[in-house]
C-alpha cells in the first residue's frame, strides 16, 4: 500500500477543507464549506476535463485507469533484492549443469521479461543480440509508461484552463443578469463573483491534488521497473559469460543504493 500517497492526498484535502471552515467571522463551521460547492462549476471543470481526455487518448488507455491506480498504490510490485537472489541461484545452476539447465527455471518464471531473457541464453543466441533485444524491450516499455503518465499530465494541464473557462462563463452570466437600476443588483455582485471563481479553485484542485500526484507516482513505478529490468539484463549477460555467483551478487548490488546494500547484508547475517 502506498501510504505516502494516501497521506499526502488526504492530508491536502483535509487542510483545504479546514482552511475553508476558518473563513468569515465564525470558526470551523461546516456551513462555510458549502460556499465552495457549486454544481455548475463541477459540471464545467470536471466534465470538460474528462471530455478532453476522452478526445485525446484511445479507449484502451482510458479503460486501464483502474489498473493505473492499482499500480501506483502497490509499492512492493518490484523487488530488486529478490531478483538479485534469483539471478545468483540461476548462476549457480548454470555453472553446475550448463545453460540448458535453466530452461526449467525459465518456464517457471511469472515475469514475461525475465522468462524471455532466460530463454534467449538457453537457446545459445549471440550475447550482443540478446542484450540488444532486452534493452529495446526496456526502452519500448518505458516509452509506453511515459505515454500513460502523459495522460495525467494532460489532465493536469487542461483542468486549470477549464477552471478559468468556468470563471469566465460565471462572470459573463453575472454581468448580463446584473441590474444596477435596482439596489439589489449591486448587493449580489459579491456572491455572484464568488461563484464564478469557484471553478478556478476546482481546476487547481484537479491539477495539483489529483492528476499531478498520479503522474508522478506512475513515473516512480516505471523507474523501479526499469531498475529491476536492468539488473536482470546485467545478470543474464553475466550468467551467459559464466560469471561466479558470489561475484555476480556483488556486481548486481551496485545497482542498489548504498543504504539498501547495507540493509540487505545485515539481513543475511
Amino acid at each position: 500500500m502506498n501510504i505516502t500517497y494516501i497521506i499526502g492526498v488526504v492530508g491536502a484535502f483535509l487542510i483545504m477543507v479546514i482552511g475553508m471552515m476558518q473563513g468569515g467571522d465564525t470558526f470551523l463551521t461546516p456551513s462555510q464549506v458549502g460556499r465552495f460547492v457549486d454544481g455548475a462549476s463541477v459540471f464545467i471543470t470536471i466534465g470538460c476535463t474528462v471530455m478532453v481526455l476522452i478526445a485525446s487518448f484511445p479507449p484502451s488507455q482510458l479503460a486501464a485507469i483502474p489498473k493505473h491506480i492499482g499500480i501506483l498504490m502497490n509499492t512492493k510490485r518490484f523487488n530488486p533484492n529478490a531478483i538479485i537472489e534469483q539471478l545468483v541461484e540461476l548462476a549457480q545452476i548454470a555453472r553446475k549443469n550448463g545453460l540448458l539447465a535453466l530452461e526449467e527455471q525459465g518456464n517457471q518464471q511469472e515475469d514475461p521479461f525475465f522468462k524471455q531473457c532466460i530463454m534467449l541464453i538457453v537457446d545459445n543466441n549471440d550475447a550482443d543480440q540478446v542484450k540488444e533485444i532486452m534493452m529495446n524491450d526496456i526502452e519500448q516499455s518505458s516509452g509506453r509508461h511515459e505515454g500513460i503518465a502523459g495522460m495525467y499530465d494532460k489532465g493536469s494541464a487542461v483542468a486549470p484552463a477549464f477552471g478559468m473557462v468556468g470563471t469566465l462563463v460565471g462572470l459573463i452570466n453575472m454581468l448580463k443578469s446584473m441590474d444596477m437600476s435596482d439596489s439589489s443588483g449591486s448587493s449580489n455582485i459579491g456572491n455572484a463573483m464568488g461563484t464564478a471563481l469557484i471553478t478556478t479553485l476546482y481546476g487547481c484542485v484537479l491539477a495539483h491534488m489529483i492528476f499531478g500526484p498520479i503522474a508522478q507516482q506512475l513515473r516512480k513505478r516505471d523507474e523501479e521497473e526499469v531498475l529491476c529490468k536492468l539488473i536482470i539484463v546485467e545478470g543474464i549477460m553475466s550468467i551467459q559469460a559464466g560469471a561466479n555467483p558470489k561475484f555476480l551478487r556483488e556486481k548486481l548490488m551496485t545497482f542498489m543504493e548504498s543504504k539498501k546494500r547495507t540493509e540487505d547484508s545485515g539481513k543475511k547475517e
